[in-house]
């Protein structure tokens, strides 16, 4: 989707404001004055990902779009989808949730679009399918932000699926739209009528089941196992039109052009891209059956460790475009070299020059995370 994917440029990064920076108790938590200070600046690129348990099947749901089948009746919805900005913009004005379960083969998810007036124009498989309003998935099973995969269904349940080898932040050639999710089925149920200005529709349903196998780029064959997590997301896609000779036109402002498309999300990205995956909600996979009572998610100590690693990389970004070198030095970024998180100490190591660098810290199982300019993370000494 990279017509909504700039390349990096200070335009990303949003005002910030105090609601933003006291949405985030992960970083407010347990951490030094000093540390908190560094994030202010880009505070809406630090509240806290949402989480979802996923329960297990017991038999696989038919996949015909009805969502209405018994095996998903004690399936829990996600939260409502919001603006994928968050706070800083308005509530959606048209419900979209969805639910998912899983087991050894395939994630199902079921999605429940509201819509008055449904439409629907591209058909053909790999068409750029958000050019219609439409329901988008964005799975990183790695969490590491490269090699994960996008798929893409409008209500007439044309599909575009796609495999991205790195964000489009990181310049072209990252979307290779020849991947193919093999195995994958969906289907889509319409509550109305598509493409009938006419009358007033209620929505669209959809289901989808998307193998383990497809999206498994190093561990081909191997399901999840209870307590693994992924990073995942959900948008929605949805245009501001009239009609016009019986057909649904998008809107255009006084000069002609096309106003842009709204997009509501699962869990906020804090800026309009989808394409950053480390601001993606957590997927954890429960084999209990569904409707069992769970403890909440916790966001691993690891992965808030990570925060301070893109603290680093989104200041470097900056000091980039500005100097068009990277900065030398943790301190000529402002950012401390240690920070207390919980009740633990860490230390914040990094390699620059010009047009590269190497940051790292360590877990408390003395795990090294690190992260690039790519901003590609790894854990070292697993």
């Amino acid at each position: 989707m990279n017509k909504k994917l700039p390349l990096w440029n200070k335009s990303i990064f949003l005002k910030p404001t105090l609601i933003a920076l006291a949405a985030c108790p992960l970083l407010l938590a347990g951490s030094s004055v000093k540390a908190q200070d560094s994030f202010k600046s880009l505070a809406n690129l630090f509240t806290v990902p949402y989480t979802y348990t996923a329960p297990y099947a017991s038999a696989p749901p038919k996949i015909d779009g009805n969502i209405n089948d018994k095996i998903w009746a004690n399936v829990p919805w996600v939260k409502d989808f919001t603006d994928i900005e968050g706070s800083l913009k308005p509530e959606p004005y048209y419900k979209t949730r969805c639910k998912m379960l899983w087991d050894k083969d395939y994630l199902y998810i079921a999605a429940q679009i509201e819509d008055p007036q449904i439409w629907a124009y591209v058909k053909n498989h790999d068409e750029v399918v958000f050019q219609d309003n439409d329901f988008e998935i964005f799975i990183d099973p790695n969490n590491d932000t490269h090699e994960y995969y996008e798929i893409e269904v409008n209500a007439i349940n044309t599909i575009w699926d796609l495999f991205l080898s790195k964000p489009y932040r990181n310049g072209p050639g990252g979307g290779l739209t020849d991947w193919e999710a093999k195995g994958l089925r969906s289907a889509v149920k319409v509550q109305g009528t598509v493409n009938n200005p006419k009358d007033t529709d209620k929505g669209w349903t959809v289901e989808m089941a998307i193998p383990f196998d497809a999206v498994s780029m190093r561990e081909k064959g191997k399901s999840p196992e209870n307590g693994d997590f992924w990073r995942i997301n959900f948008s929605r896609v949805q245009w501001r039109t009239s009609v016009k000779d019986g057909k649904y036109v998008k809107d255009v402002d006084s000069a002609g052009k096309t106003l842009p498309e709204h997009n509501w999300v699962w869990s906020p990205q804090g800026l309009i891209a989808m394409h950053f995956p480390e601001r993606w909600g957590y997927l954890k996979f429960s084999t209990a059956a569904p409707g069992t009572a769970e403890p909440a998610f916790e966001i691993p100590y690891a992965e808030q460790q990570k925060n301070y690693l893109w603290l680093v990389y989104y200041k470097q970004k900056e000091y980039f475009e500005k100097n068009q070198k990277y900065a030398p030095s943790l301190a000529a970024l402002d950012i401390p070299a240690t920070y207390t998180l919980g009740s633990k100490n860490n230390t914040l190591n990094m390699e620059s020059t010009q047009h590269q660098f190497f940051v790292s810290t360590l877990d408390e199982q003395q795990h090294l995370i690190t992260i690039n300019q790519d901003g590609l993370v790894q854990t070292l000494n697993k």
